[in-house]
């Protein structure tokens, strides 16, 4: 069985007088090559500091975190020659030329001298820059440097890639080039990924699961396609009508509905019912819809609410007072 692409246990790490990870445990990426893992949080939550700690720049104060089963602290150059990181902040020589800089950062990253020019050839027409290859990098837009530091990342072939606001300062058309090569080195590759981002929509779109911190904790951690299906489908309705028999009925078809009076409901909608059913269901009752709208859990409500800006979505609440409702009678 492979190990996880990150495992830490009760990982503290203090910087100064202040303790900034509190002792956070998980484990990341657990079947196999090609996952996306995106990590996310407010400002000061600990994401740079992990980062940090990955990367073997921090001892931890106490407990471990270990990327692809080497513990970051102990053989921290086993890490290095399997990770790729890309920077939020530009780290440039700039006078240097986009393919001379891509060949040093292919030698410290451990390919010989000649392996790693022909990688950096190859790597900067993969990600589009190969007709800029011997320009400066500091001639470079923003949105080649992005490209530029992206390259950089991947020039040694890292099994784990660690992308810090690979998108930041991008145009939409740029973002999705992006997006789409980083779709491309998880599902055509096998490589690993850690998309550290407060676009939530980029992380939502690339990534397998997603961690959230907030204030040195992690505060949740799911696989995001199964917190997409659990969260799937809520309806806010009105209706008018005889509707005291509307909430076993539902039941009965595996939904879930609460009466807020006056013909108001809540309702959470299993993952195979279909709205075109719910009609049915409605119209088999005897009941007129004034109103229905639905919708679906985005990343950022799923975000919010970890972080506690937002309180719980209409579907979960309602789904709660249901069990209550049930288990007081």
């Amino acid at each position: 069985m492979p190990a996880p692409v990150i495992e830490l246990d009760k990982l503290r790490v203090k910087l100064g007088r202040r303790e900034i990870l509190l002792g956070i445990s998980c484990r990341l990426g657990l079947s196999g090559s090609g996952k996306a893992i995106g990590l996310v949080g407010p400002h000061g939550a600990g994401k740079a500091t992990l980062i940090q700690t990955l990367l073997g720049f921090h001892l931890p104060l106490s407990g471990s975190a270990r990327v692809l089963g080497f513990d970051c602290h102990r053989n921290p150059r086993a890490v290095r020659e399997r990770v790729g990181y890309m920077p939020e902040s530009d780290s440039f020589i700039a006078s240097m030329t986009a393919v001379s800089f891509l060949r040093l950062m292919g030698e410290l990253s451990g390919l010989p001298a000649e392996a790693a020019l022909e990688k950096a050839h190859e790597t900067l027409f993969h990600v589009g820059l190969g007709e800029a290859r011997y320009r400066p990098v500091g001639t470079y837009s923003l949105g080649m440097k992005q490209m530029a530091k992206l390259a950089q990342a991947i020039v040694h072939g890292p099994e784990l890639v660690i992308l810090d606001e690979p998108t930041n300062g991008l145009d939409p058309a740029a973002r999705q080039r992006m997006l789409r090569l980083i779709r491309e080195m998880k599902e055509q590759h096998g490589m690993n990924i850690v998309l550290c981002s407060h676009l939530l929509p980029d992380v939502e779109e690339v990534c397998d699961e997603v961690v959230i911190m907030k204030e040195g904790l992690i505060v949740h951690h799911a696989d995001l396609e199964a917190e997409r299906r659990s969260n799937r489908r809520f309806v806010e309705l009105e209706v008018s009508g005889n509707d005291l028999n509307l909430a076993s009925t539902l039941h009965q078809h595996g939904a879930d509905g609460v009466s807020e009076g006056g013909g108001r409901w809540r309702i959470v909608l299993p993952l195979d019912f279909e709205i075109a059913g719910l009609w049915k269901v409605l119209a088999a009752e005897g009941l007129n819809v004034r109103k229905l709208t639905h919708r679906r859990d985005t990343l950022e409500e799923i975000f919010l609410k970890a972080v506690g800006h937002i309180r719980q979505t209409p579907g979960e609440t309602a789904a709660e007072e249901e069990v209550s409702a049930h288990g007081s009678l």
